[in-house]
């Protein structure tokens, strides 16, 4: 796996823009599983399955082991937590004023109806 920094994930979100690789994410999400059962799971023909998997791969989400003829694949979270940590949370905190800002004032809302009627 490639070291890579928070300001670094052009390749993540490449990866991820594909609705195929983001169902195989969801799919090992679940849980490590092999190739051909990502096949099943994604309703894909292998070749794009595996085509999709070594972009994952590249893009350090999916880690892949060999157990016999069987290649096990694995979901990496760990460049889904860089894209948390350096975007999604960074907004946290205006989404939560936001919300409630607007739940205190359809409550405010609320109460002036009721008291009107």
């Amino acid at each position: 796996m490639t070291e890579r920094t928070a300001d670094d994930l052009d390749h993540v979100w490449s990866a991820l823009a594909n609705p195929i690789r983001r169902r195989m994410l969801d799919v090992l999400r679940e849980g490590a599983c092999s190739t051909g059962r990502l096949v099943e799971q994604v309703d894909a023909d292998r070749d794009v399955v595996i085509q999709h998997l070594r972009v994952l791969r590249q893009a350090d989400l999916v880690t892949v082991t060999k157990a016999g003829r069987r290649r096990i694949n694995h979901l990496n979270v760990i460049p889904i937590q860089l894209i948390y940590e350096r975007w999604v949370s960074a907004y946290e905190g205006h989404w939560a004023s936001a919300l409630t800002g607007l739940k205190s004032t359809l409550e405010t809302r609320e109460t002036k109806e009721s008291d009107s009627a």
